[in-house]
This record gives C-alpha cells, structure tokens and sequence, in this order.
C-alpha cells in the first residue's frame, strides 16, 4: 500500500505499526472492537496487504508446478494457501489464493507484493500468464463472518484449521477441537477507490483485534512467525499449505524428508502470559528455560476472554510441560505453554503413536 488507508479519518483511529503501517490498530476501544470483530459484527481494515494477480490459460497449471500446494483443481471462488519455498524448502512467499475463473488472486503482506511479482515474472518464461502488483487498486476487509451485501465481491476464505487435501496436521488436538475453528476468517477484495463506500457505517475493529483472534487460534503469520529458517512444518503449514502427495516444486525434498524421516527442529507453541504487570512482552522478546534460551515470542496480543497471549517459536527438544519465562528487556513473564506443533512431529514412516494425531480416516 502506497497511501495510508483513508478509513484512518475515522474518530478515534490510531495508525498501527509495522507490517500492518497505513491502516488503523484500533478506533479507541480496542477490547469493544476485538468482541465486535469476533461475533462478526466488525470487520477489519487490512489495506497494508499486497495483492498480486495471476491471468492466462497457463496460470493454475504454472503456480501449480511452482509452489507447494495442489492448485490444478482449483475451481472459481474456491480459496486455497500456498508456499514458494527455497531449495532448502524455508518458506520465502506464503500467499493466499482464489481463483474467479479468469485469474489467480493472490493476497499477501503488503510488503512482499512487489518481490513476489518480480518472482513470478522471472519464472513465467514461454508460457501464457500475466503477473502484476495490483495493491493500489485493491483493498482487503477481513471479517469473521461472511457479509451478505460484499456477495458480489471476490472473497476469501481462510482454510484453517482444516486439515486439506494432501494435508496433514501436526497438532496435539483433533480437528473438532482446535481453536482455529471458533475463528472463521473471510479477506474481500474491495476497489480501493471504493474502500469507505464498501465500508459505509458498519463498525469497524482495528488491527490489533484481528492479531489478537489470530494468535488465539494459532494462526502462523509470515514476516511474525517466520524467519529466513522456517519449513513449514514448525508451525503446522502442512495442514493447509502443503499437498503432500503433488507433484515436484522446488523445495518437496526437504518438505518429504523432514516428514517422513526427521523432525522440524523447532516448534510453535501458544503461551498464556502472566497478566499481573499489566504489560505485554515485545514480538522479538526471548523465551527461556531457566537462565537458558529456548526460542522467541513472534506475536503477541491481549486477547478480550484469555488476556495476555502470545506465539513463540521454540526448540523442538523443550519439554511440553516446562514452565517458560518470556524475558523482554530486564522484564520476566512467566508464561504457560499450550502444545500446537507436537514436539514428536514428523518421521512419520515407522512412527509410533505419540503426541501426535494422524490423519483422520
């Protein structure tokens, strides 16, 4: 986004930081929006992110060979996630996509737009697809609840916690049990000349109320949860990222490896912050084991029911039932641990059962 969204004119918006820069973090009630923005009463202005689209006959079959994800299929307004990895198969784009028959659109951070379409044009060579950053011209409203009166809009809808086709989940919990499922995740392409006339008076949550649900349902952002070593294994992408059973993409090697054979060496882990400071830890803040460290809180939010919650990225070898303490500057909060990646992931051929669930029949 080149302009800050100009529904930062509203009353009381105060402009978020960071990746989400240009849009609103909240309108002066952040914990009212956040229980707004929950029962689908609110939606969310994500007019930071990037919009990158994908025209020609050879789109569905190209993406397909290029990423991790079975995009073949693909059918009009069906949405879907996909990875472009490194040979070594570290995460480098994470988009989500849909498809209206004509075109791909992929919806990323605002800030990886332009390096994605730069990618996408070199890779194209002979064969018929038009790749362009179209982040200008497209704004995204995120919602928990489908909006009747956006029906005509193209929209996506977030496959998690959904375990995909050639999917698999890494997690400690069923399906049916998973938090991600009390947070159904809709992101419209709305013309961004068009943005406040789509919005109208319906209320409006700011950024950190969308974090927030996010974290609770343990949900992997890229640029928060990633660095420039993250396989999508540590943060349980396999559910709805990866096709395990597609054909080659650059990086499978190291995607069916780690699967099969190893282990991720680091795992996501949702904690539960000790609230009495009445603070929050920063992103970026270390975890530790004693006077060891163990890892680093990615995000962080205060959640309108849980209070102070956070994702962080830890060792593989840190025992599920350690207490943590997140240490921010000379500040320590204690934190709780709840298992989202199982520390035995992975070397599924010959496994025994462990912490980790299969797949469902």
């Amino acid at each position: 986004m080149t302009t800050p969204s100009p529904l930062l004119s509203r009353p009381g918006a105060v402009e978020a930081a960071g990746a989400d820069a240009g849009v609103a973090a909240h309108y002066g009630e952040p914990l009212r929006e956040q229980r707004a923005l929950a029962a689908g009463t609110a939606v969310v202005d994500l007019s930071s992110r990037g919009v990158v689209t994908v025209a020609g006959p050879d789109r569905l079959s190209w993406l397909n060979t290029l990423s991790s994800q079975q995009l073949t299929a693909l059918k009009p307004g069906e949405s879907s996630e996909l990875l472009l990895l490194s040979v070594q198969g570290r995460i480098e784009f994470d988009a989500r996509i849909i498809d209206d028959g004509a075109t791909a659109w992929l919806i990323v951070e605002g800030a990886e737009a332009a390096p994605l379409a730069a990618y996408l044009d070199r890779m194209k060579f002979m064969l018929r697809v038009e790749i362009a950053d179209v982040s200008a011209d497209w704004a995204v409203v995120g919602s928990t609840a489908a909006v009747p009166e956006w029906s005509g809009l193209l929209a996506w809808q977030d496959p998690w916690p959904h375990v995909g086709a050639g999917g698999y989940s890494y997690a400690t919990v069923a399906e049916e049990n998973h938090p991600g499922l009390e947070r159904p995740w809709y992101e419209y392409l709305v013309p961004a000349a068009e943005l406040e006339q789509f919005v109208g008076d319906r209320p409006l949550a700011g950024t950190m109320a969308a974090e927030a649900l996010r974290v609770a349902a343990w949900r992997p952002r890229i640029g928060a949860e990633t660095d420039d070593k993250t396989i999508p294994h540590e943060l349980d992408l396999l559910r709805t990222a990866v096709h395990l059973a597609k054909g080659c993409y650059k990086g499978q090697e190291t995607i069916a490896r780690v699967h099969n054979l190893g282990h991720p060496p680091r795992r996501l882990v949702f904690l539960q912050l000790d609230g009495s400071q009445h603070t929050l830890p920063a992103a970026g803040s270390a975890v530790l084991v004693g006077d060891r460290k163990v890892g680093t809180v990615t995000s962080v939010a205060q959640h309108y029911e849980m209070g102070p919650v956070a994702l962080a990225v830890i060792k593989r070898s840190v025992a599920p039932d350690e207490i943590l303490t997140v240490l921010d500057g000379d500040e320590p909060y204690t934190a709780g641990q709840e298992l989202i990646v199982a520390p035995d992931a992975g070397q599924v051929v010959g496994r025994q059962t462990g912490f980790l669930r299969g797949p469902r029949a």
